[in-house]
């Protein structure tokens, strides 16, 4: 199922922050209650291998991210009993040490569940009546979630593909660029770059603006 353009899931999760704190976060209510956009990013387990880069990539631009008015939020199925185990390892030894952000721990599944992005499906049973097959662990989902608690972008890697930091930079950019001058934003758009009118008119007078494909 498919969250784009709906309100994100109005659920609690556990969650953990650098310090040791036990937290309780609703990304909706992050969202709506302090008008703020939040970048929710799901990763499979802790101290596995590309994880961490991940993690560290977000860390290293969470300056960034802060400008544009968004929180940056992780997460995984693992306890914050790990998280915080992972939160206090050396990066030198693979771990996320100097990672600041909160990292969601839903241990229950409930919203990975609901979002549906966990790496397999309960299979019928004779003797056990179901049983789940595959790693029960979540892909590598992005959330990207305005002001109003409505996603404006989702996507899922599988689990070897490492996900692009810059890439949900540009389209933080070009949602608040719809937003402030309702302006929609073509392919490859960065900001400064020229968008266009919604219109059919609009979308002539920036194709003539653009140089000729061979």
């Amino acid at each position: 199922m498919s969250f784009t353009g709906k309100k994100f899931p109005n659920i609690t999760v556990d969650a953990i922050d650098y310090l040791g704190d036990n937290l309780f976060i609703n990304i909706f209510e992050e969202a709506a209650k302090k008008e703020k956009k939040v970048l929710l990013f799901w990763y499979p387990k802790d101290f596995t291998f590309v994880c961490p880069t991940e993690l560290h990539a977000f860390q290293e631009a969470l300056p960034e991210f802060e400008k544009r008015n968004t929180m940056v939020i992780g997460a995984s199925c693992d306890t914050n009993e790990v998280h915080f185990a992972w939160l206090s390892t050396a990066k030198d030894n693979g771990g996320i040490e100097g990672v600041t952000y909160p990292i969601l721990a839903d241990t229950n599944r409930n919203l990975s569940r609901i979002l549906g992005i966990l790496e397999g499906e309960e299979k019928k049973s004779e003797e056990f009546g179901s049983v789940f097959e595959g790693s029960n662990v979540t892909f590598r989902a992005t959330y990207l979630i305005d002001e109003e608690g409505k996603v404006f972008h989702e996507s899922v890697n599988d689990m070897p593909l490492g996900r692009n930091v810059k890439e949900y930079l540009r389209l933080i950019d070009a949602y608040a660029h719809v937003q402030k001058f309702g302006e929609v934003c073509p392919a490859n758009w960065e900001e400064g770059k020229e968008a266009m009118n919604a219109t059919r008119d609009g979308v002539a007078a920036y194709l003539s603006t653009q140089p000729a494909m061979n």
